[in-house]
């Protein structure tokens, strides 16, 4: 029985629309290449840092923020804010707390994603991310640091994320349940390649996954 569950946070829980347009806009790039080279990125299996070397070969992201930083030090620049949240997040993450289930963020996440996901309040017990830990996913250690703030069996927790590379296949290999989401271009990509069979679920949106559990 599933008496845990562990959520991603970019295009899992987040919508990064807008944080990608304002990338395009700071490169001086449209927002319809800047989303079209990362979707490519996505289907070839490479990583969004390589979007950047693309449009702007010997690209220096974090030399980059920090520039932005300077000039725009009240903007949201690379962040996100409640706006950002996906619109079935809150009913959704309330209707599992209301089946019993403990909710836990956990995502490969920057410092201040923490600070922003806190001041949404959520209907969530816990938020972690992959620098406050000190370990990204896809590792291992990430997942094993999934179990021990769950305090529960493996099998127990169900991980919920948008890619097969950093959420389900590794949360699997811990030995816990999976939820692939289906949005966002990683999460469109990998819903149609055959390991997503692994999955224990495959969903459109938080909605269905609710669904799923109370049956």
């Amino acid at each position: 029985m599933v008496r845990a569950l562990v959520f991603d946070v970019g295009e899992t829980l987040i919508d990064e629309t807008r944080i990608w347009s304002r990338w395009a806009d700071r490169l001086g790039v449209t927002r319809f290449t800047m989303l079209g080279v990362l979707g490519g990125m996505a289907a070839l299996d490479r990583s969004f840092e390589d979007a950047f070397r693309l449009l702007r070969p010997g690209f220096d992201v974090e030399a980059e923020q920090e520039a932005w930083r300077r000039d725009d030090p009240d903007g949201l620049r690379v962040n996100f804010d409640a706006d950002d949240l996906y619109p079935d997040v809150r009913p959704a993450l309330a209707a599992l707390r209301d089946l019993g289930h403990e909710l836990i963020i956990a995502g490969n996440q920057p410092p201040q994603a923490r600070d922003a996901l806190a001041a949404m309040d959520l209907p969530v017990d816990a938020i972690h991310t992959s620098d406050g830990w000190g370990v990204s996913k896809p590792a291992p250690e990430f997942f094993a640091k999934v179990v021990a703030v769950s305090g529960r069996e493996p099998g127990e927790i169900l991980y919920v994320g948008d890619r097969l590379d950093n959420d389900v296949l590794p949360a699997r290999a811990a030995g816990m349940r999976t939820a692939l989401i289906r949005r966002g271009p990683w999460g469109h990509l990998h819903a149609e390649r055959p390991r997503a069979a692994e999955a224990d679920h495959v969903v459109d949106d938080l909605h269905a996954l609710v669904a799923a559990l109370a049956r």
